[in-house]
């Protein structure tokens, strides 16, 4: 049921990792990145309450609810991962940023519904436990795979001013092949369970047309569920944090660690690939403490573990700036994959638990504005704050993130987790 996550994982690795290395590579400034990364949320805002709109409202013979979104959502992500590392311009490479990023939250925003349709609730933090697990394996392999090929393969990892390394292509065409063989093999190994009444539910969607169903879906952000706002600005700050250590990990470490902005540089491609190893470390703790946040959970309550997580996150965002040493930063990325675990489950097990299963989908896609709002907000208010008050020195941002995670932290305080009561 998780393991098409595996492959999902792959193109957001390989994009976290790797984006802003190619931006750069391409000629962007540093307080141009956040703007340039502006697609990813933007594409999210859009289409993830969309699609799980309409994900709930689809019923296919063979097919089932969500699959028919995984196979849309993956087979376009694949093409796109094969086009970004070859892209001979910055405008280039931002449009396909743009189409990947939708692919991907075509093929992954019904993942979330999924789990809650096959579940029942007690087994729900489990399963989106387990998603948290293949989400670890596949960002540990995708993020590793430039400093791999390079170190294992002796494939070149510079290239001349403009163009792409072999390492950093290569890593992306691999990426493509994985998303969709994973995506395909939960497609085709899963069975999706029919609407209880399925001639009422297809006169019932029969009735509703697409403006309909965008209207309701941007609507859905003004009639959440209270335990939905609760956990909306915990997401808020939460994502803020991780949207800043994507955008500035790479600028930061290469400039405040390694000493350079020179992106032809061998040591500015040492330090990029050094980042893809630190984001495969965090991932593959994140991957490892999946199994363990449901037991602590038990003992100590959801919205208390995932306290606890985000106050690791926040001091392991900021070690960053006080490492010298590349191999410390190790460390630091266990804070963060503890953190990271944590966001990728315990919010969606404390809100899916109180959701009916008929509006799974529909709730999981609002929801998610709280992933993509504090990415647009981040992507105009990081770049501005770097350039006029920190002189362009991207390790502050890494300061920033960790203030923010430390501020969800404080926010788990009040969301009310009650398992027993469902939301109308």
């Amino acid at each position: 049921m998780s393991f098409g996550f595996l492959g999902i994982q792959f193109g957001f690795a390989l994009q976290n990792a790797n984006v802003s290395r190619i931006f750069q590579t391409l000629g962007a400034s540093i307080d141009e990145l956040p703007i340039l990364w502006l697609a990813a949320p933007v594409t999210g805002l859009l289409i993830q309450p969309i699609i799980g709109y309409y994900s709930d409202r689809t019923w296919h013979h063979k097919w089932g609810r969500r699959r028919p979104f995984f196979i849309i959502g993956a087979l376009l992500a694949t093409i796109c991962l094969f086009i970004m590392p070859n892209s001979s311009a910055l405008w280039i490479a931002v449009i396909t940023l743009w189409i990947m990023d939708a692919a991907i939250n075509v093929s992954m925003e019904p993942f979330r519904a999924f789990v809650g349709d096959m579940l029942p609730n007690e087994q729900r933090t489990s399963g989106f436990a387990m998603q948290s697990f293949f989400i670890g394996i596949g960002a540990v392999v995708a993020s590793s795979l430039p400093y791999i090929f390079t170190n294992w393969f002796g494939m070149s990892n510079i290239a001349e001013d403009g163009v792409i390394s072999d390492s950093v292509r290569w890593s992306f065409y691999v990426g493509g092949v994985a998303y969709f063989s994973a995506v395909m093999w939960t497609v085709l190994n899963t069975k999706e369970y029919p609407p209880d009444d399925l001639e009422k539910f297809r006169k019932e969607n029969a009735e509703t047309g697409a403006f309909d169903g965008l209207k309701e879906s941007f609507a859905g952000i003004f009639k959440m569920p209270k335990i939905m706002v609760q956990l909306s600005f915990v997401q808020f700050f939460s994502w803020f944090g991780l949207f800043a250590m994507w955008i500035y990990t790479t600028a930061g470490v290469t400039s405040h660690i390694y000493g350079t902005e020179d992106t032809t540089s061998v040591l500015y491609n040492e330090g990029a690939d050094w980042v893809g190893i630190c984001f495969a470390i965090y991932n593959g703790v994140a991957a490892l403490v999946a199994f363990m946040l449901p037991v602590l959970a038990k003992k100590i309550s959801r919205r208390m573990t995932h306290m606890v997580a985000l106050f690791c996150g926040g001091f392991g965002l900021f070690s960053i700036y006080f490492i010298s040493d590349p191999n410390m930063l190790l460390i630091s990325m266990i804070g963060i994959g503890i953190a990271w675990a944590s966001i990728l489950s315990m919010p969606y097990a404390m809100l899916s638990s109180r959701l009916p299963s008929d509006k799974m989908g529909y709730f999981m896609g609002v929801f998610n504005f709280f992933i993509v709002i504090p990415q647009i907000v981040a992507a105009g208010l990081l770049g501005f704050l770097l350039k006029n008050i920190f002189d362009n020195v991207s390790i502050y941002a890494m300061i920033i993130g960790g203030v923010s995670f430390i501020i969800a932290g404080l926010l788990c305080f009040i969301v009310d987790d009650n398992e027993d009561e469902i939301i109308a």
